[in-house]
C-alpha cells in the first residue's frame, strides 16, 4: 500500500471502529478481534466484494475467521450503516463500503457479470432534488445499470 493510501486508510478505519463499536455496544454485542480484523480487510479491499473475496483477503493476512463469523459481521457492519449490500445476483450477495461516502452506482454486465462502480457526478443533487420536489429528504440511494455488450 502506498504512503498516501495508507495515512488515508488510518484516517477512514479509526472512526469506523469507533462507529462500530457503539453500533455494536448498542445492538449489545461486543467489538472482538475478529471483527476488527473483517473491518479492517474491508476498508483495504475499499470496492466491491463478496463473502469469499473477503476471507480470502483475512486467510492472506494470516487471519483464520469462520465464514459463520463473516456473513454475521457483515449483517452487523450493513446495520451500522458502514457497508452496503448490492442487489445483483440473487445467488451471490456482494458489499461495498458506504460511510462516509456516497454509494457509488454500478454497471453490471449481464453477459459477463462483471461489475464495474462508476462516478457519476451530480447524481446525489439529482436524487435531492427529486425528493424535495415532493416534500421529502434523502435518505440514501442504489443505482444498477444492468447492460450486455454488442
Amino acid at each position: 500500500m502506498a504512503p498516501d493510501q495508507e495515512s488515508v486508510s488510518t484516517a477512514i478505519q479509526e472512526p469506523l471502529c469507533a462507529v462500530f463499536r457503539r453500533r455494536l455496544k448498542q445492538a449489545g454485542h461486543k467489538y472482538t478481534p475478529e471483527r476488527a480484523r473483517i473491518l479492517d480487510a474491508i476498508i483495504r479491499i475499499d470496492d466491491i466484494f463478496d463473502a469469499e473475496t473477503l476471507q480470502r483477503a483475512l486467510s492472506a493476512g494470516g487471519h483464520d475467521v469462520s465464514k459463520a463469523t463473516v456473513y454475521r459481521t457483515l449483517k452487523l457492519l450493513q446495520d451500522a450503516g458502514i457497508i452496503q449490500q448490492l442487489m445483483i445476483d440473487p445467488e451471490q450477495s456482494r458489499w461495498q463500503l458506504v460511510y462516509g461516502r456516497s454509494p457509488r452506482a454500478v454497471l453490471i454486465r449481464v453477459d459477463t457479470d462483471e461489475i464495474t462502480p462508476i462516478d457519476l457526478p451530480g447524481l446525489d443533487e439529482l436524487c435531492r432534488r427529486a425528493c424535495a420536489d415532493r416534500g421529502l429528504r434523502l435518505e440514501g440511494r442504489r443505482l444498477h445499470i444492468f447492460a450486455t455488450g454488442d
